[in-house]
């Protein structure tokens, strides 16, 4: 199986080229590939497949509109919807396998089409689509209580103001969230202010634990930032980097950087 590693802002990924759909990609392998000691390690894998080989029925009704899907998977193996930062890899990717042209155009992922805009080199932007607000969620974090907003990018949010460097925070541990309330569970974002449309963040994501940064995650954080209006442009700081947020009432922007950082094979004997 050959892979190429990347990462958006550390939010790194193992990417398998898959044009025709022949990999039979089960949790156990992904999980053993994300394996950051025993296998290749990363926040999650990208299978770059053709959208009608993919096999999946999103894919099907997608295959009409873009060439390419997006099987996301997170690091312990469960399917994803959509990640921001994975999106603009993947489109990075494409292109500089000569899969895909400079410009802008279609992905197809679990939460629909996402356009991306990207040159020949250098940053990737991606429209991830109309936040939508589900109103207010609490989550618990090494004891302590947070109050945030609810936010779906196709992918559920819970982005939590918090009142002291996100640095001090201890994210070891998953966030305490009412199940009833996440029933798919939540990717937890805590976030400060630093300036002004400028914030610092960390996140816990679902399937994946604390990770260097999070597109969606971003987004979303900035959604919560913004407040009523929801409208203006947001840099947002995450351990890994820096990304900028442009929210304009009708939909969301994400910019950032998508690097490709190796290539190669990998051993049968870890698939099995």
């Amino acid at each position: 199986m050959r892979f190429v590693k990347g990462h958006g802002t550390e939010n790194d990924f193992v990417i398998l080229p898959d044009p025709d759909g022949s990999l039979d990609l089960r949790p156990a392998t992904v999980a053993a590939l994300c394996d950051r000691r025993a296998g290749v390690g990363a926040d999650g894998v990208l299978r770059v497949v053709r959208a009608k080989a993919a096999g999946d029925p999103v894919a099907d009704e997608l295959a009409g509109e873009a060439e390419w899907f997006m099987d996301y998977r997170n690091a312990d193996g469960s399917v994803a919807e959509m990640c921001g930062n994975g999106v603009r890899v993947f489109a990075r990717y494409l292109v500089d396998a000569g899969l895909a042209e400079p410009g802008e155009w279609d992905v197809a992922t679990r939460a629909g089409l996402k356009r991306v805009t990207l040159g020949p080199s250098g940053d990737v932007s991606v429209d991830m689509g109309p936040p939508v607000v589900q109103g207010d969620g609490r989550a618990t974090v090494a004891g302590t209580e947070y109050t945030g907003l609810r936010v779906s990018m196709g992918n559920p949010h819970l982005a939590c103001p918090v009142d002291r460097p996100v640095r001090d925070l201890d994210l070891t541990r998953p966030p305490v969230v009412d199940p009833a309330v996440f029933p798919e569970g939540v990717n937890v974002e805590l976030f400060r202010p630093l300036g002004e449309r400028h914030v610092e963040m960390r996140v816990h994501e679902r399937g994946s634990g604390e990770t260097r940064s999070c597109g969606t995650g971003a987004v979303a954080t900035a959604v919560a930032a913004a407040g009523p209006g929801r409208t203006g442009e947001w840099t947002v700081d995450v351990p890994g980097g820096r990304v900028t947020v442009t929210l304009d009432g009708r939909t969301s922007h994400l910019r950032g950087p998508a690097v490709l950082v190796a290539e190669g094979h990998i051993r049968d004997d870890l698939l099995r």
